[in-house]
């Protein structure tokens, strides 16, 4: 097996998994004009349909990979989030925009499932840090992503253009499939622990709602910052995709820096931190009367959502270390359901108040997370100190 090729591939295809989520949230305002005055609703409607493609590529392919193997659907992970963005790019219509955008979401699923489970089984003496680099190139595509976005809004380049050339992202990467061998995704020597007896455990049905919780915290703030930045602090359209670029940029430098960060701290205290600073931030941007401010606060809530969902992925992992891909489905799943429920919220709150007040309302995931992450926390060292 070339590890570090197969790394280079999980890094792809977080990528492409973050194309196929942040590309449509930069172009919200401009949906609006070309599809019919779209209200805020429905603006969030289309996030919460890649959210419920990729809850549903999760939920499927992950106990298939458990059985079939991870290659098979890494490749078609990567064959069908190229395909969901050639068809946002030829979408003539909101409904046919919005079934592109569960086809997308589908893919993205997918490569969301398996990409954690496969650098878990490679990297088994540091599952935390390595995650967390995981997860940087997911900020790395976002980034890339709304600068891109952002760029061609600037050059006057269609969004339609710009998808197309973002589909040969994911396609291209499916050659890198013919180069490598993939692990297996528990030990070969123990059998997989049953995904059903792991959901009667109150400790991992305590992780679930954990993912749920810290899904909801990141995409809560970042699907509608762009929308935030125009609608709600009045800056402009340009601005609003630069204030997402930043968002990723904060995220991608955190899960760079984290691995030296839980060295000293550990996985709880980088936890914790996260969660604390990102209360902050969601209060800061909703209640502060200054644009500035406010839009400084949403963008550095990407530092302190960067280390969440990694580094609960390598906690959870840890302790469940042969879950294989099921359970990360089932993680992922729950968490992406957050990215799915949050945002719409959001927008059906902005629809009857404002953004504002749909985001501030959002602060209670972060304050929910908190709670029962000190639950986990004393379950764990409970079960540590236990002879």
């Amino acid at each position: 097996m070339n590890r570090t090729l197969l790394l280079i591939l999980c890094y792809g295809g977080m990528v492409s998994v973050a194309i196929c989520l942040n590309l449509m949230p930069v172009h919200y305002t401009t949906f609006a004009q070309e599809f019919g005055n779209l209200h805020e609703e429905q603006l969030g409607r289309i996030s919460a349909l890649v959210f419920a493609g990729v809850v549903i590529g999760v939920l499927l392919s992950g106990p298939l990979a458990d059985r079939f193997g991870a290659a098979l659907f890494t490749c078609l992970g990567l064959l069908i989030s190229g395909i969901g963005l050639l068809l946002i790019s030829i979408a003539r219509s909101y409904e046919l925009l919005l079934v592109a955008s569960v086809v997308a979401g589908f893919g993205a699923g997918i490569l969301d499932m398996l990409m954690s489970p496969i650098v878990s089984a490679v990297c088994v003496d540091r599952r935390a840090s390595a995650l967390n680099h995981l997860h940087a190139f997911y900020c790395i595509g976002a980034l890339a992503t709304v600068l891109l976005a952002s760029a061609c809004m600037r050059l006057g380049i269609s969004w339609r253009i710009l998808a197309a050339a973002m589909a040969l992202v994911p396609l291209a990467l499916t050659g890198l499939l013919f180069l490598t061998d993939f692990p297996p995704l528990v030990h070969p020597e123990r059998s997989r622990d049953n995904i059903v007896h792991l959901i009667l455990r109150p400790r991992f049905f305590a992780a679930l709602i954990i993912i749920w919780l810290i899904g909801a915290t990141e995409n809560g703030i970042i699907q509608w910052l762009p929308a935030f930045a125009e609608r709600g602090l009045g800056f402009d359209k340009s601005m609003g995709g630069v204030a997402a670029g930043m968002f990723s940029l904060f995220m991608a430098g955190g899960r760079l820096a984290a691995p030296g960060v839980l060295k000293k701290m550990g996985s709880y205290g980088v936890l914790f931190a996260g969660i604390f600073l990102c209360i902050a931030c969601y209060l800061l941007g909703t209640l502060i009367p200054v644009p500035a401010i406010a839009l400084a606060a949403c963008v550095l809530a990407g530092l302190a959502c960067s280390v969440l969902w990694p580094t609960w992925l390598g906690i959870t992992a840890d302790i469940f270390p042969q879950g294989g891909a099921s359970m990360f489905a089932l993680l992922a799943a729950l968490g992406n359901f957050g990215g799915l429920v949050v945002p719409w919220i959001i927008g059906g709150i902005a629809e009857h108040s404002s953004i504002r007040s749909g985001l501030l309302i959002g602060t209670l995931a972060p304050v929910f997370l908190a709670l029962l992450a000190f639950f986990c926390l004393y379950s764990d060292k409970k079960t540590v100190s236990s002879p």
